[in-house]
């Protein structure tokens, strides 16, 4: 019995039981683009260019009015209980990706964050892992938005349009500091998704993106990655992207998404080394002084 199934298991056995009914409601709408019809150059032999870093005035301030008002962790949160969730569901990836866990995994400090279906809480669940890790002091973190057919990260950050992973991947000009946004939060930089593409998934397998990911994972040892991924069933990216990290955080909405979904979606991640599961938006309620994954999320769900 794999690991997700015994926490699907003890899910149940304490009353939190997913339910038949799945719920495919997605509270943001796709931004809408124009695609080009450009098929992708797909570059052989890249080298990614990760060790120049955006100049020094590409700042973007975060909109912490909007993301307290949708529930995310902001500053000055210091002892509520999505706070202290978080550092719960970091403690492990963590030490994984630096800690006597990393052993034997491969490009342990990539961290994929996707769900079942649409509206189960992923980009929801990045970007607060992202904000708890780079609130450490000696950690930093970089945030990417690898939904490039449904991009958020950027408009709930608050973050003005820019190029992102797409652009990089399509074009020869665009370099890793062009895609690299800076944030008033010292520890945390963050690459939008950039342009709608008609060839997103090619680009997402190719030569390029799979150099890319393996540069950012042993040129910068120090840095977790933390990708916001498509749902693993509503589209064949988010698989793609499951084998070029070490770790994946599977988002599951309790009492929404059926056990069959959940499995299904194991399946497609059977060749990750680490697959943790973290139920999203439960109505248990706890002990006091006791906090678990996923009790209370849930105000946005992407």
């Amino acid at each position: 019995m794999s690991i997700i199934e015994k926490a699907i298991n003890k899910a149940k056995d304490e009353g939190q039981k997913l339910n038949n009914s799945i719920d495919f409601s997605v509270n943001n709408a796709a931004a809408k683009s124009n695609v080009t019809d450009n098929k992708p150059v797909l570059m052989a032999n890249p080298a990614p260019d990760t060790k120049r870093e955006p100049p020094l005035d590409k700042i973007e301030d975060i909109d912490w009015t909007r993301l307290a008002e949708l529930g995310f962790v902001a500053p000055g949160d210091s002892n509520t209980q999505t706070v202290e969730e978080y550092r719960n569901i970091k403690r492990p990836l963590v030490n994984n990706a630096f800690g006597k866990g990393s052993e034997g995994i491969a490009r342990a400090n990539l961290i994929l964050i996707t769900s079942s279906l649409p509206g189960e809480g992923k980009t929801f669940t990045a970007i607060n892992l992202a904000l708890s890790i780079a609130n450490e002091r000696d950690k930093k973190v970089l945030l990417i938005d690898a939904d490039v057919a449904r991009p958020s990260i950027a408009k709930v950050l608050g973050f003005k349009s820019a190029p992102g992973l797409i652009d990089y991947l399509e074009g020869a000009d665009v370099s890793f500091a062009d895609i690299v946004i800076k944030t008033t939060i010292p520890g945390l930089r963050v690459i939008p998704a950039g342009k709608l593409h008609k060839y997103s998934t090619e680009l997402l397998s190719s030569n390029k993106m799979a150099l890319f990911v393996e540069e950012l994972s042993s040129r910068y040892p120090d840095r977790l990655v933390i990708f916001d991924s498509p749902p693993l069933l509503a589209a064949t990216q988010g698989e793609i992207l499951a084998k070029l990290v070490g770790q994946v955080v599977l988002v599951v909405e309790a009492e929404k998404t059926m056990q069959s979904v959940v499995l299904e979606s194991v399946e497609k991640l059977a060749s990750c080394d680490v697959v943790l599961a973290l139920f999203n938006k439960t109505q248990r309620n706890v002990d006091g002084g006791y906090y678990g994954y996923g009790y209370g999320y849930g105000q946005y769900a992407l």
